[in-house]
């Protein structure tokens, strides 16, 4: 018999469940993801540190846990919600349950609660704190946690995520047959900022001839230089970009020095590093299969996005910055461009598996800017 488990919003809605891994108490910004796979890369994505994911699909964990499809070294996200968890997976990859994954890893989650009504309040009143417990029962005490528990703005969580010191990466994509590859010969020497860095990312980096230095989100312009890179590229990562100062101050302070490429945190740090201004999304964008256009090609991507702000592209045109994608949903910027210096973002992530793969061509489109850039 599993504990009883409640899951309490700050402005007081609650919803009762069952206990899904770790029993326990958790906080987090409760948002919601709309991919119908994916489970075990959204959990392991530092991007989600500071928040419990609720999954809008109603099944989850019926391929298992393998021990390939993870996107750091460990799970961030601070809960977990699900309509139904497997208890029988069925894959020829699969190792462990979801359930066993989380009570390994101490994650605290609920299952058998309505994710579409808790989907719908939160798509009209908007992501907000909350608690899971299977410890404090009464609605009242627990709503009053969640209400107390502090938000993302202004906090600095990359701090959490990031790693110790510098590293290389030498796995490229995975093969069905081969598994994960290794990359070919690196043509480019380029320093990757970890912010969150997906493992994925790294991989398709690699794959595309870069000789990849991964390094902390704390190391200055200087650092960065003295490593003579081809190319910066700007990570993912968690939380609000306006919390991560020093980060921003690095790279206001590469600007025009050397390529550089940013996806999601990093595309808004870029923008806050070039003067512009960001802001919190009612919701956010978390999911699969979101519509963007390309304004160049005029193409439609069909992409996977993690992030709950967003980059105003008023404020960085003055700085000689282009709008270069927008999101056919909502028509906020999901990218730009300089008209001059080799820098270009995506808020999007090019780099999703499992996910879309349309936009796969942007580490190439790296590349080739760092390509122009050298020479030859």
């Amino acid at each position: 018999m599993r504990k009883p488990a409640l899951l309490a919003l700050a402005d007081g809605r609650v919803w009762r469940g069952e206990s899904l891994g770790a029993e326990g108490e958790t906080v987090g910004e409760v948002v919601f993801n709309t991919a119908m796979t994916g489970y075990q890369e959204i959990m392991t994505d530092p991007s989600y540190k500071g928040q419990i994911v609720a999954m809008t699909y109603p099944l989850i964990g019926n391929y298992g846990i393998n021990d390939e499809d993870v996107e750091s070294r460990r799970p961030w996200v601070e809960g977990f919600v699900v309509r139904e968890a497997s208890p029988t997976p069925s894959s020829w990859r699969g190792r462990r349950t979801l359930d066993a994954y989380m009570r390994e890893h101490a994650i605290v989650g609920i299952q058998g609660i309505d994710t579409r009504a808790l989907t719908r309040h939160l798509r009209d009143h908007g992501a907000q704190e909350g608690v899971i417990s299977t410890e404090e029962l009464d609605p009242a005490r627990l709503g009053a946690r969640a209400e107390a528990a502090p938000g993302l703005l202004g906090r600095d969580l990359v701090r959490e995520v990031t790693v110790a010191g510098p590293h290389g990466w030498k796995e490229a994509t995975w093969d069905r047959v081969r598994g994960y590859r290794l990359p070919p010969a690196a043509r480019f020497n380029v320093v990757a900022f970890d912010a969150g860095i997906k493992s994925n990312i790294l991989r398709q980096l690699v794959s595309a001839g870069c000789d990849v230095t991964v390094v902390p989100a704390s190391t200055s312009t200087s650092a960065v230089l003295e490593r003579k890179p081809n190319g910066v590229f700007l990570s993912n990562g968690p939380g609000d970009p306006e919390g991560v100062p020093y980060l921003i101050e690095t790279v206001r302070g590469l600007l025009g020095k050397v390529p550089i490429f940013g996806i999601c945190l990093g595309h808004q740090i870029l923008g806050l590093a070039a003067g512009g201004r960001t802001y919190k999304l009612k919701f956010g964008h978390h999911g699969a299969n979101h519509p963007v256009k390309d304004l160049a090609t005029g193409k439609v991507e069909i992409t996977a996005q993690n992030h709950g702000f967003a980059v105003d592209p008023e404020s960085v045109g003055p700085r000689g910055f282009l709008l270069s994608h927008v999101n056919l949903n909502d028509g906020t910027c999901e990218g730009f461009t300089h008209r001059e210096l080799p820098v270009f973002s995506v808020q999007y992530h090019p780099e999703a598996s499992p996910g879309p793969h349309d936009a796969n061509h942007l580490f190439q489109r790296f590349a080739d800017l760092m390509q122009g850039t050298k020479g030859g």
